[in-house]
């Protein structure tokens, strides 16, 4: 199991509190985990990427084992902390502002 940790205004959107735990087939990828985040949680489409270009939204983050993988490409394989459940995969509200 995969344990995804959204931010506050995502598990409010989809009635959640805590951590998620996704099953994930095959590799584990950004990709794949958003692709079954959005399946469960069909109200978080279009909420972490564009529907049409599924790029990950402006003021979001990605993060695993202490590590920014905002700018890893969608199929970038998550490390095995996280595809083995040890360690969540962090969906982090980016702070903007002055």
């Amino acid at each position: 199991m995969i344990r995804v940790v959204l931010p506050s205004h995502l598990r409010t959107l989809a009635q959640v509190s805590g951590e998620v735990m996704l099953d994930i087939e095959g590799p584990v990828s950004q990709r794949s985990v958003l692709d079954a985040l959005e399946a469960c949680y069909p109200m978080l489409r279009g909420t972490i990427r564009d529907q049409v270009s599924g790029k990950r939204r402006a003021f979001l983050r990605f993060f695993a084992c202490k590590r920014d993988l905002s700018h890893e490409p969608p199929d970038f394989l998550l490390p095995e902390a996280v595809a083995s459940g040890a360690e969540p995969f962090l969906v982090v509200g980016a702070v903007a502002g002055g």
